[in-house]
Formats: structure tokens, sequence, C-alpha cells
């Protein structure tokens, strides 16, 4: 199951069950799972640890060392993936600049063509990065967020589980959980689709719209909505979401900006 063209260093650890393609490299002490597939041409790093049943496309670079000109190549840093992801061709995951740390990505996720995560990107579970999506150093993504093809996220940014960002998007800032942001900063509603298709229940998808209600349609700033909130009582849903912006820093988080017919995007989903 290695192609004869393939080349693997001595000390990387295979499974027997790992399949590689034409003229991949593997460096060594590389660890790959129990039913990996490795495509052609792609190149995987000595600090890459990687789980079970994860597909990668040809072309692609796991493992790189980062895009930091303070970088030492000695730093003993990794990537670290989970299991059953797909990470299609020349997408670039960059190992950690520190020693110690890590890169990683969770269970599940779909990482499509061209998509780059810097040093320290920490990805949660079954998140979805369409083409050539970019996220730079440090940036956290929760679980089941998906971010539209040509997106850009600025280091050190914060993706909340479930968000949704629109294809071309500009990130700077962080972006709550449940929400749809779009544009630069920019959110226009909350992700009732992707809240449904999860599993949400009515009486949770409410309890989000409330808590986002108050923080964007109230008329209260940040300070003002928390301090709000603090006198609600909230479920699990409620409180992740209150926590998510409670802990965000001098950035700040996206601002309500509409949407292009001047109408909140949530209106045409809500009904039951």
């Amino acid at each position: 199951m290695i192609h004869p063209t393939a080349i693997i260093h001595p000390s990387a650890k295979l499974h027997e069950s790992v399949s590689v393609g034409p003229y991949a490299v593997i460096e060594g002490p590389a660890e790959i799972g129990e039913g990996c597939t490795v495509a052609s041409h792609t190149i995987i790093g000595g600090h890459v640890v990687m789980g079970r049943a994860n597909t990668i496309g040809h072309g692609a670079l796991i493992g790189g060392d980062p895009q930091d000109l303070a970088f030492r190549p000695a730093v003993k840093s990794r990537v670290v993936i989970g299991d059953g992801n797909n990470i299609r061709e020349y997408v670039t995951i960059h190992r950690g600049t520190q020693d110690g740390t890590e890169t990683l990505v969770g269970n599940g996720c779909f990482l499509m063509a061209g998509a780059h995560l810097a040093h320290n990107v920490h990805l949660g579970s079954h998140v979805i990065l369409a083409n050539n999506v970019l996220l730079g150093g440090h940036v956290h993504a929760g679980d089941r967020v998906f971010i539209g093809g040509g997106s850009a996220v600025h280091q050190h940014i914060r993706i909340g589980s479930h968000a949704i960002c629109q294809g071309l998007s500009v990130i700077s800032k962080d972006v709550p959980p449940f929400v749809m942001a779009a544009g630069r900063n920019g959110v226009v509603g909350l992700n009732i689709i992707g809240l449904r298709r999860n599993g949400f229940t009515v009486a949770q998808r409410a309890e989000i719209k409330s808590a986002f209600d108050l923080l964007y349609r109230s008329g209260k700033n940040v300070s003002q909505a928390l301090a709000a909130a603090e006198g609600q009582t909230w479920t699990d849903a409620g409180r992740l979401f209150w926590a998510f912006v409670a802990a965000t820093k001098k950035k700040g988080i996206c601002a309500w900006i509409g949407t292009g017919r001047n109408r909140d995007a949530r209106d045409e989903h809500e009904a039951e």
C-alpha cells in the first residue's frame, strides 16, 4: 500500500493499513494512524501526529515550519490531527512556534483545496473550511464552524462554535457562537439553519435569539449587555454565548451590520 516512489523516513511510524501515494514524503518521527490515506506528492513533516481514518489530498503540506521570522527550526512543536478528517489537495498546516505548542485539528473536519492553517491554529471537530480559506496564527475555531471560500481570518481571533462566515469574509475581530458573519467584521444574523441541522430545539434557538438580541439589537454596548445578561437565567447554550463574549479581549467582537435588505437574516428562517 506504499508506492515505491514514496520516501518514508525510517523513524516514521505508520500503521500497517496506511496507504501512501507516488512521490509522497513522510519525515521522521511522524506518526500516522490506522486507515489513513496519503495521496501523491504530499509532504508530512516529522512533527506530525495523526489519528485514524484521515485522508490527505494531493500536494498537501502538513507540519511545515511556521512563517514567523523569529522561528527557530530546533523548536520542538507539533501538528496534531484527530480522526476522520478530509484534508484536500494543497492544504498547508504549519506547526507551533514555541517549544511544546501545537497546531490542532479535531475530528471529522473537512479542509477544502488550498486552505491554510498557520502556526498554533486550533480547530474543533466537524469544522469546514472552503477553498482557499486563510487562518492566521493562533486562530481558534470551535466545533462545527463553517468558513466560506476565500475568507481570511487575522491572527489571535476566536470563532465560536456553530458560527458561519460567508465567503470572502475578512475577520479581525472575534465571531461569537451561533452567528452568521459576513464582509469585514460584520454580523448579519444567526445561523438558524445550522442550529436546526445540529439538533438545537425550538427552546434552545429561542434562548440563543434572546442572547443575540440583547447583545446586538438592544442598543446596549458590550459591557452593558454583559451586565444585563448577568441578571438573567440561561441554559448551556446561553451561558456558552455569554462566556465567549466576556472572554473577548481588546480586538472586540464583530459588529451588527444587518443584511443587504436591511433586515435580520434570521426572520426568513425562524417560522416553524
